[in-house]
């Protein structure tokens, strides 16, 4: 604390008990204790307010960044307001198409079917009858199958089993419940 050594103590104690006396010198060093606590406690309390009053320097320092960035988000707020910015667009579009151009809008909306129900069905009618009627197919008795033969020579058919063969290989043949099963190699037993 003060760097004294034990040598320096005791002569100290010494000095103290011849000038203090053996009687006051027990009240004494209780008065030196409790003032050296006293010193003590005003000793961390001097430190904890001098770091508090950095801690508010520091603190100050952010409130003023704080501030500064609010009142710059109050400057911009007001100039840029996006709700705004499109209600006036949206108005804009409603109001006029020439104001913002009609390449930007897309096409124009298609023209409303304004005829009554009973008109659409008359125009239908009407151009189902001017359609030339399609000729039925003939029945099943008097249908061949003579489509030209050199039509159906151009496509050849797969061969069962190849790569060009639309169903692939041909499966194994699935073994019944009742064939026995080889314990070599899991297959049943033909």
């Amino acid at each position: 604390m003060l760097d004294m050594s034990w040598g320096e103590v005791m002569l100290i104690g010494g000095v103290a008990l011849i000038v203090i006396g053996p009687k006051d010198l027990p009240k004494a060093l209780r008065t030196v204790g409790q003032i050296t606590s006293k010193l003590r406690r005003m000793a961390g309390e001097f430190q904890m307010q001098f770091n508090e009053a950095i801690r508010e320097a520091e603190l100050d320092e952010v409130r003023r960044e704080v501030d500064g960035i609010r009142n710059t988000v109050r400057g911009v707020g007001s100039t840029f307001n996006p709700v705004q910015t499109i209600r006036d667009e949206l108005k804009g579009a409603v109001e006029g198409r020439t104001k913002v151009g009609p390449e930007k809008l897309g096409p124009p909306p298609p023209e409303a079917d304004t005829r009554s129900l009973a008109e659409a069905t008359a125009q239908l009618k009407a151009e189902q009858d001017a359609a030339p009627a399609l000729a039925e197919p003939a029945p099943a008795e008097t249908r061949t199958h003579s489509a030209s033969p050199a039509a159906a020579a151009d496509v050849p058919l797969p061969v069962p089993g190849s790569v060009e063969d639309p169903f692939g290989p041909p499966a194994e043949p699935v073994p019944s419940h009742d064939a026995p099963i080889d314990p070599k190699n899991g297959a049943a037993a033909q």
